[in-house]
């Protein structure tokens, strides 16, 4: 039998296959329209997987942005915070974790929208009958070979999905919380940056202060050795005055240590590369800081702390995922199509197509319907007791700065007048010790209490203005630092 006459005897099949096909496809799709759905995914809150938030420790370190140069840098305030905003760690981790749930939400919308595809299939087949067991007498026992060519478009929507919206809801409560979150790091940015900077001006400080005593000491080093010389008075006196100057030089030793270790942790958390040279342009001096009305402070801080408005974003996300485990029993209504052109070749092809409505309803899934509810409602009870949590915290942190502003700003009037009254002691023992009066045991003494006042007072400095940092981002308006540090 010839290849042409074995195509007539199978074509008028292929015609009724061709017509029967479309009909028994929509047939099976009506017998099986009602389904009980697979297993569901399960429960995960949005924005939470794959991404972690930035630890206070990240918000110590940084990228190093350009290269050292010889020459010394002057940095301000203002220039340490900037270039935090741009380098610390912490807040760009913040901003990668922002990405992630952007991505998320992206990821959950899809769910809602229609998906469409394009496919071009060539297909070429040869059948061996006998290898079947067909033997057909006067039948060839090799058909082909035989192909066909189908472009076609495929659409798949699902048109009534509850579960889906909510969890899309939640995804976009979930990404406005981590854009909070983001905003809310550049103000521990700028709290960082600027207790790293007072950190630094205050060793200064304390170096400078020492270098100032460690002078005077070696002016009653030198009187004592004048005046043993002269053979009016002791050993004793040239001893204790050596060892005054040689502590203060080791304390002097020590401080200008520190100084060089806190500048590199200023630099690590600005991206300032280490081996750069700097210098602070920028002393931060003491002023006075008016009390605020606490009620009036507590209440702006609850409108403006960005953590607290990501956390309520985050409950809403919470809420609508506990509604997204209720909607599982609701059913879905799903929509599939496809249209294409199919035939032995393009040129004689010919456009097909073919429509489904799927209804699937859940029949008995109960224990993880009850199963997902659970784990969807102890998510949402946990993010409302830190809710809460944090609203306390937030008053506490409020309270906690007036307090330190308060007990601080008295620390540094107090010690500020012993500086000046151990200055004053020192001064008159100084006089007594060169009038012969006395031994220079009382300008020893006068050298201690001053060195202890100056520290104190360096201190106290140190603590107030920090206290006015941190009222600044307790109440999150540490953007306005400057106005916080000047006292207003």
């Amino acid at each position: 039998m010839t290849p042409t006459r074995m195509q007539n005897l199978f074509q008028p099949f292929v015609a009724q296959f061709r017509r029967v096909l479309p009909f028994t496809l929509a047939s099976l799709a009506a017998a099986t329209a009602i389904v009980v759905p697979g297993i569901a995914q399960t429960v995960v809150p949005p924005g939470l997987s794959g991404s972690t938030a930035p630890t206070s420790a990240d918000f110590q370190g940084s990228i190093t942005a350009g290269q050292a140069t010889g020459d010394t840098l002057s940095l301000t305030l203002d220039d340490a915070v900037q270039r935090g905003l741009k380098n610390n760690l912490g807040l760009l981790l913040s901003g990668t974790q922002t990405a992630n749930t952007r991505g998320q939400r992206l990821q959950e919308l899809q769910a809602l929208l229609p998906s469409i595809d394009a496919s071009a299939k060539e297909s070429l087949a040869q059948v061996d009958l006998a290898a079947e067991g067909l033997k057909i007498p006067g039948f060839p026992t090799i058909i082909g070979p035989y192909g066909y060519t189908d472009l076609r478009v495929n659409l798949s929507w699902s048109l009534l999905n509850l579960n889906a919206l909510r969890t899309y809801m939640s995804a976009k409560h979930s990404f406005k919380a981590a854009q909070l979150s983001a905003e809310d790091s550049r103000q521990m940015v700028i709290l960082t940056v600027g207790n790293a900077y007072l950190l630094v001006v205050a060793d200064q400080a304390r170096i400078d202060t020492t270098e100032a005593e460690v002078k005077t000491s070696k002016v009653s080093l030198d009187q004592a050795s004048d005046s043993h010389a002269a053979g009016t008075s002791p050993k004793l006196d040239v001893l204790r005055a050596q060892v005054d100057y040689q502590s203060l030089e080791q304390q002097l030793i020590v401080a200008r240590n520190q100084l060089e270790k806190d500048k590199l942790a200023l630099a690590r958390t600005i991206g300032l590369p280490l081996e750069q040279k700097f210098t602070l342009a920028d002393t931060v001096p003491y002023s006075a800081f008016d009390q605020p009305n606490v009620q009036e402070a507590i209440k702006q801080a609850l409108a403006n702390r960005k953590d607290r408005s990501a956390s309520i974003e985050t409950t809403a996300a919470d809420v609508d995922q506990r509604k997204a485990a209720t909607a599982d029993r609701l059913p879905t209504i799903k929509a599939e199509a496809d249209y294409g052109d199919i035939g032995v070749n393009v040129r004689t092809s010919h456009g097909t197509g073919n429509a489904t409505g799927t209804v699937t309803i859940p029949i008995f899934k109960e224990a993880q319907f009850r199963g997902e509810a659970g784990v969807a409602q102890s998510q949402l009870d946990e993010q409302r007791d830190k809710q809460s949590d944090l609203d306390a915290q937030i008053e506490a942190d409020v309270r906690d700065a007036l307090l330190d502003i308060a007990s601080s700003q008295q620390q540094v009037e107090v010690s500020k007048s012993n500086v000046d009254l151990s200055t004053e002691a020192l001064s008159e023992a100084q006089q007594r010790y060169t009038a012969g009066v006395s031994d220079n045991l009382a300008v020893s003494q006068a050298q201690q209490s001053q060195a202890q006042a100056n520290g104190q007072y360096i201190n106290s400095l140190y603590q107030h203005n920090v206290a006015k940092l941190n009222l600044a981002r307790a109440m999150g308006v540490a953007q306005n630092y400057k106005d916080f540090l000047g006292g207003k």
